[in-house]
């Protein structure tokens, strides 16, 4: 059993391939269940400027977004529509070579581990803040996940596993309880 992209529980991003059907499965069953499918290209994010503005402008971020790593992963945390969701970054294999992919999975996983947890920006569980399943799913059409690998290990505080075809990235658990 792969991944579940209904459950507040890691791994929180996923590398898959366009033809695993795995994905279109978790996504249907996040839909019927109310959840939310966010739909990215990852054509549109060669760097770090125009992957800001697309996250922005795709989840509808507030105006107060600061266009930077540590900005990106407060808004996708403290969301105020507490749906279950999922980022579907398609089209995502012109990423293996950007220098912040490393960074950018990191973040990715820092967002959705205080999503999941209820944990607020210092990493400290708020009863009063309504947890959801976040999770990132990057879209390959060409490219092998496991080419993926190397490249995201690189992340800080990351653990990267395969299985079923698919990447799996996690936070660390040494640093990150239940990461």
């Amino acid at each position: 059993m792969g991944p579940i992209l209904t459950e507040r529980r890691s791994p929180w991003v996923v590398f898959a391939r366009s033809d695993d059907p795995w994905v279109y499965v978790e996504t249907a069953t996040l839909q019927k269940l109310g959840g939310r499918v966010f739909r990215l290209d990852g054509r549109e994010l060669s760097e770090p400027a125009a992957l800001f503005a697309v996250f922005a402008r795709e989840l509808g971020f507030p105006g107060y977004f600061g266009h930077n790593w540590d900005a990106l992963v407060e808004c996708l945390h403290d969301r105020h529509d507490t749906a279950d969701q999922v980022v579907l970054i398609e089209h995502a294999d012109g990423l293996l070579g950007a220098d912040f992919l490393g960074v950018f999975v990191s973040v990715l996983c820092q967002a959705a581990w205080r999503a999941n947890l209820q944990l607020d920006a210092d990493g400290v569980q708020d009863p009063d803040w309504t947890a959801f399943a976040l999770h990132f799913v990057f879209v390959l059409d060409d490219t092998l996940p496991a080419d993926f690998g190397e490249a995201v290990a690189g992340g800080m505080d990351v653990e990267v596993s395969q299985g079923e075809g698919r990447l799996a990235v996690t936070l660390s658990r040494e640093d990150w309880p239940e990461g």
